[in-house]
């Protein structure tokens, strides 16, 4: 595991998430200070402590464990992801369709 690139990922997430080091401890349930040794990748986060973090900034787990996933594992998450994009993109165009049909009538 290498911590010290989760805590980049978390301090990304936490600023992307407009969040104080405080605001993330408080939704998290873990003090301030640890968050702040995480994300200068000075102590370990259990587990525990990664899906709290993952609950706080609603993302998943392979967000901030990404740099320890091997390459199999993210190109899997990957692919299942482009599979749900173009699903949901033949949704979204069918309901343009019948959209655009219901205005027709």
């Amino acid at each position: 595991m290498d911590y010290e690139k989760l805590g980049v990922r978390v301090r990304q997430q936490r600023v992307l998430n407009r969040l104080t080091q405080e605001q993330l401890a408080e939704k998290a349930g873990v003090s301030s200070s640890f968050i702040g040794h995480i994300e200068r990748g000075e102590k370990k986060a259990s587990v525990e402590t990664v899906v709290a973090l993952c609950n706080a900034m609603d993302i998943s787990p392979s967000v901030l464990l990404q740099d320890s996933l091997s390459d199999a594992v993210l190109h899997s998450q990957l692919n299942f992801e482009k599979d749900n994009q173009e699903l949901l993109e033949g949704l979204m165009h069918l309901l343009r369709e019948h959209n655009q049909k219901t205005r027709d009538y």
